[in-house]
Order: structure tokens, then C-alpha cells, then sequence
């Protein structure tokens, strides 16, 4: 596991410089993966050193990404798991599916980027609080009857991780249309055992639930 990089506080305006880099590269290698730093700067509005200031190297910004993936979803993790205490096993991971996926629409590129210029194992390392929240609501669904016991719980959240990556990647074909993450849940409960009718009930519940709160937060 890599280790984290100790940083001395950054005056403010470098902090927003720092920002406006980051959600430029964001933006920007969303529409072209191979976009140079130096297109990058132009684009984010800052001069070359500025940007090489922050990010030595595009294996730094990826980095940065990365770290930065990581811990917004462990926020909507968090949050997720939160707004969902007292409900079923099957809600709560519908509601973790809709919580997750605006973040892993966000950084979908930055998966498949990740995967080429940092390695699997750092993917891993951002999706890692995602997959121990969701192997934890599947056990806890394995013991109540609410989903199947084929495999262990760990083994079935790492397989539903790795058809939420398939199924972001379809996005970034096109293959997929993006309708906010309810399909995910759909086939996500499907493939934790539950009857295809119950989980499209279940999903559309928690989507327009979770919709709701969003609107409720932003006003």
C-alpha cells in the first residue's frame, strides 16, 4: 500500500490554484485521456510552473486524483450508510449504490487511467472503503434471508465491484445510458439475490429518495 505524502499547509491561494488544476483534469482527460499537462495548464488558467509546481509529473496529478476519488467516496459511504440506518439490508444497499455512483461517475475515467498509469492496486486501494461497507451490509442481508448465500459476502462485494467498474466503463462507450445510478441498483440487488420485481421497486424507491435529499441539500 502506498504511503500518504505529507504536505506543508498551502497559502490560499495556491489551495485554490491546486483545486482549479485538479478539476480541470478532471473535466479535460474525461473528454481526452492523453491530454498533455501543459494543455491542462492552459486550459485550468495557470502557467506551466504553477502546474508543475503541484504535480511534478502526470503520474503525480493521477495521484492526486486518486487520493481525492478515494475520499469522497468514503464520504458518500459514510453519508450513505448513515441515511440508511434502521432499513432493510436490501435498501441499504440500494442506497449505497445511488450514493456511490455520482462519485464513480465523476472519476469513471480516472478508473481506467488509474488502472493503466498507477496499477490495479492502487484502484483497489481507492475502492477499498466502498467494498468493506458493501461486504458488510451483504453479510448482514446473507444472515436475514434478503440475499443469497452462494458466496461469502467478501467474495460477492468484490464481484458487484467489478460489474459497477464494467458497467461505469460502459458508460464511457457509450454502451450504457447514465441515468444516475438506478439500473446499478437494480441489477446490483438481482445479483445479491433478490427477485428481479422487488428489486426494481426497492431501487426506484431509493433513487427518488436519495434524489429528494440531494434537491433538500442544495436549496
Amino acid at each position: 500500500m502506498s504511503k500518504p505524502v505529507v504536505r506543508a499547509p498551502l497559502r490560499s491561494n495556491a489551495r485554490a490554484n491546486r483545486a482549479r488544476i485538479l478539476a480541470t483534469a478532471r473535466r479535460e482527460l474525461g473528454r481526452d485521456p492523453d491530454v498533455t499537462l501543459e494543455e491542462l495548464a492552459r486550459a485550468a488558467g495557470v502557467v506551466r510552473r504553477t502546474l508543475f509546481g503541484h504535480f511534478p509529473g502526470r503520474a503525480a496529478l493521477l495521484e492526486a486524483l486518486a487520493d481525492e476519488a478515494s475520499e469522497t467516496l468514503r464520504d458518500a459511504v459514510v453519508d450513505g450508510a448513515l441515511r440508511a440506518e434502521g432499513e432493510s439490508a436490501e435498501r441499504v444497499l440500494a442506497r449505497l449504490v445511488c450514493a456511490m455512483w455520482p462519485v464513480g461517475d465523476r472519476y469513471r475515467m480516472l478508473l481506467a487511467l488509474a488502472r493503466r498509469d498507477l496499477g490495479a492496486e492502487r484502484v483497489a486501494e481507492v475502492l477499498a472503503p466502498a467494498r468493506a461497507e458493501t461486504a458488510r451490509v451483504l453479510e448482514r442481508g446473507q444472515r436475514d434471508g434478503v440475499f443469497h448465500t452462494h458466496l461469502p459476502a467478501d467474495v460477492l462485494a468484490a464481484g458487484l465491484e467489478a460489474m459497477t467498474v464494467a458497467l461505469l466503463e460502459a458508460v464511457n462507450t457509450g454502451a450504457l445510458e447514465d441515468d444516475g445510478g438506478r439500473q446499478v441498483a437494480v441489477v446490483t440487488l438481482i445479483a445479491a439475490g433478490v427477485p428481479q420485481e422487488r428489486a426494481c421497486v426497492v431501487a426506484a424507491e431509493t433513487a427518488t429518495a436519495v434524489a429528494a435529499e440531494a434537491t433538500t441539500a442544495g436549496e
